[in-house]
């Protein structure tokens, strides 16, 4: 008998492997398709050749642990312990399956905002524990008092995603207080904050969960070094959390993974020393603004775009068909493929809206754009 009967292959592999069938353009998954920064491929080159191949300790490359500590303070003024709330894993997702491993227990309930990343469901089902879907506004912008009369005192975690995936909105200063008010209120429930497009963000600063104060106790961060240097497929990340929170995600962490990959620990740390990450969001925000412009005659309705590397377009005005279709029907008939919204919602809810990933080279945009323009 299955543990997840209702958990079925993800619309990413679905989209994916639809695109590959009817060469397509794939503007569905999120990964990037322009080269790696030289310098990191050098570093990487290099260690190749050195004794960095064995097991590293548990928390990670201590060079590493404390250049992200470094990072930490200097991107939001917060000095964290390395030995004792830090820890480098193996990708955000599994930052996040660890953490509500070890903090999740049967029959609580975990608070997941919808439209959400199909990763955070699965682990709390694994804990026996129940998921509470409770939607975003047709704005994504968080209705607090929905949220609340959500909460219980089975609450056990809510998690939020902050730049959000697929909407690409930020939580503004007024959210974090709502939901500080809501902690006063329940002091037992815990705050997972995915912050894996942290450095992603344009016009409005991303506020992150780092610098509040009232949730420094109560809070895991999960950020992704795979995102913020273009290499998703070394799928390497960190967490930070309170030490009292992190005896307890290292247990489930040192028989789930140990430690994580050697070259790539080495190598990211290294690189800390080249690269500033206030690069990012400068060269996302090109992306981005070109990817609009070349949309912009298109009978696509952009959406606003604060953060990720994700743009949210409607498409009402060319058809009624719900998105999962729609979605199916660009890649057959145009050869772009796109990631249907409803698919981020427990009850499928359909609002004719698709994403597109524009972390592609320039010459991918232009003929994705070309093929969105004739429709």
């Amino acid at each position: 008998m299955s543990k997840l009967p209702n958990i079925t292959t993800s619309i990413f592999t679905v989209m994916s492997k639809m695109a590959a069938e009817y060469n397509a353009i794939n503007l569905s998954q999120g990964f990037p398709n322009f080269p790696v920064d030289e310098r990191l491929t050098v570093i990487v080159a290099k260690l190749a050749k050195e004794n960095v191949h064995q097991y590293l300790p548990m928390s990670g490359y201590q060079p590493l642990l404390s250049k992200i500590v470094t990072l930490v303070k200097k991107s939001y003024d917060r000095t964290i312990q390395a030995g004792t709330e830090l820890l480098v894993t193996a990708g955000a997702t599994q930052a996040i399956f660890t953490t509500i491993l070890a903090l999740v227990k049967t029959n609580d309930e975990v608070l997941i905002l919808d439209p959400s990343y199909d990763c955070y469901e699965a682990p709390v089902l694994l804990c026996n524990a129940n998921p509470v879907r409770v939607a975003l506004n047709d704005d994504y912008t968080p209705n607090w008092e929905i949220i609340e009369k959500a909460c219980t005192s089975k609450t056990k975690m809510i998690i939020i995603n902050n730049p959000h995936n697929p909407t690409g909105k930020i939580l503004k200063q007024s959210d974090f207080e709502s939901l500080e008010i809501l902690l006063e209120k329940y002091p037992d429930i815990l705050v997972l904050s995915d912050e894996v497009y942290e450095y992603i963000t344009f016009q409005e600063k991303h506020i992150s969960a780092h610098t509040r104060r009232k949730l420094l106790n109560r809070c895991v961060m999960i950020s992704s070094f795979g995102k913020s240097f273009h290499v998703t497929g070394w799928k390497i990340g960190y967490l930070v959390a309170p030490e009292y929170l992190m005896k307890e995600i290292k247990k489930v962490h040192q028989f789930l993974v140990f430690s994580v990959n050697s070259i790539c620990q080495v190598a990211i740390s290294d690189y800390l020393d080249l690269v500033s990450v206030d690069e990012i969001g400068k060269f996302y925000q090109e992306k981005r603004d070109y990817f609009r412009q070349l949309l912009k005659d298109s009978r696509f309705t952009l959406m606003p775009c604060e953060g990720t590397y994700f743009q949210v377009v409607s498409y009402a005005a060319i058809s009624n068909e719900n998105d999962v279709d729609f979605c199916k029907r660009l890649i057959v008939e145009h050869g772009v493929a796109a990631i249907p919204i409803s698919t981020f919602y427990t009850d499928g809810k359909d609002l004719k809206l698709i994403r597109f990933c524009f972390a592609k080279d320039n010459a991918t945009l232009e003929e994705a754009a070309k093929r969105l323009c004739a429709i």
